[in-house]
């Protein structure tokens, strides 16, 4: 395929303002031979990376630069999922390294109970202000899943505080996924992560996911999510007397293959939750911060859940940082004398951290003085418009979108619905081609899916969906 931009000779040239010093092949692989040493790498089975096998080559990265990663060898890839779903404005952003050198040479570090500082002060005044209406407290954690720990935590207090200990369940929604830790493990349904630890984890109660690929030939997207909200309306009438709270990824399951569903099920479902007594927690962790078009999903359906956990961008990609927001009732019914023993007696050692706070302020400043979003609006359009020809590629069961997330399926017989054997890891065939070509494409299972930084260009959109194009062909010509 004849594209305008270059694709595979790459070898020799360096991003603008870098050293330009192109080191030895030799020397790109003792990084990576020395880093399987000693290295564990997450969500990696590491025989992969072993040498003779070669099935995911080790590529250390020397630096980066807006959306594009550079080896140690001059290549380049562009970061088409920003790396796990984190960077919203450019790997290197001038404004946010900024504001982490100025805020490392006045404090690094102080702990947060008995002790505040001002970028932590200034931050929970900002989400406050952007955060859906009623989200009037913060609670800072260090990742994603310690976020869904705290709220899961929390809810389930809230509750013990006010009488009601019979309320210890959670629902979650079939192929969701909430993190790593033990309780957010629980919380979540894919199998793969979960399946090994069960004896470890807490019984949850799992309701029919809204996820519209499983709609009926013709059905909108509207018309299935609202028949979704029917076995929900089920499950919490037959438990609302034991269950604490309702967890949800807003929009867009994402580590469950990038599944979509429409914002109707969120209104419905914080009407339900209301109806029956139960906390709504919505894990924008992935979602947050522009993903699915608007700067949070639970705006697209005009609700404020209990408890908002939110990480990732939260600091653009810069630094772990996670926080939990939630409302005046709920903090509330924590506020008590000490003897009591009312309190939320959970911490982290790096809680509001303020190296990763003056990340986060810096993030929230790009949005507050650029047209991000409504820029955002004709990338979204492009991307939009250069996938839809793979709609009726014969191996491509759906093409969907929310917003700067875009998924494409591969499936092996489109009339009968098969799908491909996960053991045959299509999506890696897509993942070297990308390699190849200059493109960070790491696919969910069979799921090739567009989750770039915000200052990509069409340009480079067009590099990726050709790219994921030809990669697709490859991974589906036998």
């Amino acid at each position: 395929m004849s594209t305008p931009y270059p694709v595979t000779i790459w070898h020799n040239v360096t991003l603008s303002g870098s050293s330009g010093h192109v080191v030895s092949n030799s020397f790109q692989s003792d990084l990576g031979a020395r880093d399987l040493r000693h290295v564990w790498h997450p969500c990696t089975q590491m025989r992969d990376h072993a040498p003779g096998d070669q099935i995911m080559p080790m590529i250390p990265i020397r630096r980066g630069e807006g959306v594009w990663l550079e080896d140690f060898n001059g290549k380049r890839y562009l970061d088409a999922i920003s790396s796990w779903w984190t960077n919203l404005f450019g790997h290197a952003n001038p404004r946010i390294g900024s504001a982490i050198k100025q805020q490392l040479d006045s404090l690094e570090h102080v702990m947060l109970a008995g002790f505040t500082h001002e970028p932590v002060i200034r931050l929970s005044e900002q989400l406050v202000k952007l955060t859906p209406e009623g989200l009037t407290r913060c609670f800072y954690a260090d990742n994603g899943s310690s976020a869904i720990e705290v709220a899961a935590k929390m809810s389930f207090h809230y509750w013990h505080n006010q009488g009601k200990h019979q309320k210890r369940r959670f629902i979650t929604l079939e192929n969701s996924y909430h993190g790593e830790t033990l309780g957010a493990l629980a919380l979540g349904s894919v199998e793969l992560y979960k399946q090994i630890y069960q004896p470890l984890l807490m019984d949850v109660i799992t309701a029919p996911s809204p996820d519209c690929f499983n709609r009926e030939p013709g059905e909108s997207w509207e018309s299935h999510s609202r028949k979704m909200i029917q076995p929900m309306r089920k499950l919490l009438e037959q438990h609302a007397e034991d269950v604490c709270a309702v967890i949800i990824e807003p929009l867009v399951q994402c580590a469950g293959s990038m599944r979509m569903y429409h914002p109707i099920y969120l209104k419905l479902l914080r009407e339900a939750c209301d109806e029956f007594g139960v906390h709504l927690i919505a894990d924008e962790i992935a979602v947050g911060f522009g993903r699915t078009g608007t700067l949070f999903a639970c705006e697209q359906a005009g609700i404020t859940p209990d408890f908002m956990c939110l990480s990732k961008g939260l600091t653009g990609g810069y630094l772990p940082l996670s926080v939990v927001l939630t409302h005046e009732a709920v903090y509330q019914a924590f506020y008590d004398e000490y003897t009591s023993l009312r309190a939320f007696l959970h911490s982290h050692s790096y809680t509001g951290n303020p190296l990763a706070c003056a990340a986060a302020l810096a993030t929230l400043d790009i949005f507050a003085t650029e047209p991000v979003i409504e820029r955002n609006f004709q990338l979204i359009q492009h991307l939009r418009q250069r996938t839809e020809a793979l709609k009726d590629h014969p191996h491509v069961a759906e093409v969907r979108q929310h917003g700067m997330i875009c998924a494409i399926e591969m499936i092996k017989n489109k009339q009968t619905g098969e799908a491909y054997d996960w053991r045959e890891r299509r999506g890696l065939r897509i993942y070297h081609h990308g390699l190849k070509q200059g493109a960070l494409l790491r696919p969910v299972g069979n799921v090739v899916y567009f989750m770039p930084p915000y200052v990509i260009t069409p340009q480079e959109i067009d590099f990726l969906v050709d790219t994921a194009t030809q990669g697709i062909e490859l991974a589906t010509c036998d």
